[in-house]
C-alpha cells in the first residue's frame, strides 16, 4: 500500500456561518462546492498546512482550531482531513483567489443549498452538527 498524501480543509466559521467554495478547476469539479484547503507538504503538519492553503486560496489570516472527527478517502493516495478554523479578528474579507470562481457563507439552513463535492458531504454533516450544537447553546 502507498504512503496517504492528507489533503486538508478548513470548515471555516464566523457568526454561526460556513464558509463554501465553488471549484473553477479543473474541469469535472468545477461548479460544484466544497470546504477550502489543499495538500499537505512533506515536513509540514497539517494545522500549518490549512493556515497556508487559506492564505493561497483565499487571502485570508486564519487558525485552525479542532479537527472535525472522522477522515474521508478521496483519489487514492489521498485522504481528507477537516479543521474547524476561525479568521483572525484584523484579516481580510476571504476572496476566491485560487481554484473557486465563488464564495458564499451559509448558515445551518442554507448548508445543503449548493452542490456539495461528493467527498466534501460527510465533513459537512459533521459540521452541520457542530454548528446546531453552537446554536442550540446560543440560544
Amino acid at each position: 500500500m502507498s504512503e496517504r498524501i492528507v489533503v486538508v480543509a478548513a470548515a471555516l466559521l464566523d457568526a454561526g456561518r460556513l464558509l463554501a467554495a465553488r471549484r473553477s478547476a479543473p474541469p469535472d469539479l468545477s461548479g460544484r462546492w466544497e470546504l477550502p484547503g489543499g495538500k499537505v507538504e512533506p515536513g509540514e503538519c497539517p494545522e500549518a498546512a490549512l493556515v497556508r492553503e487559506l492564505r493561497e486560496e483565499l487571502g485570508v489570516s486564519a487558525e485552525a482550531v479542532a479537527r472535525v472527527p472522522g477522515e474521508w478517502p478521496l483519489r487514492e493516495p489521498y485522504v481528507l482531513r477537516v479543521w474547524t478554523a476561525r479568521l483572525h479578528p484584523a484579516s481580510a474579507a476571504p476572496e476566491p483567489l485560487q481554484d473557486h470562481d465563488d464564495l458564499r457563507w451559509l448558515t445551518r439552513d442554507e448548508l445543503w443549498d449548493v452542490d456539495w463535492l461528493d467527498q466534501d458531504v460527510p465533513a459537512v454533516r459533521e459540521v452541520a452538527g457542530l454548528l446546531e450544537a453552537a446554536r442550540n447553546t446560543a440560544g
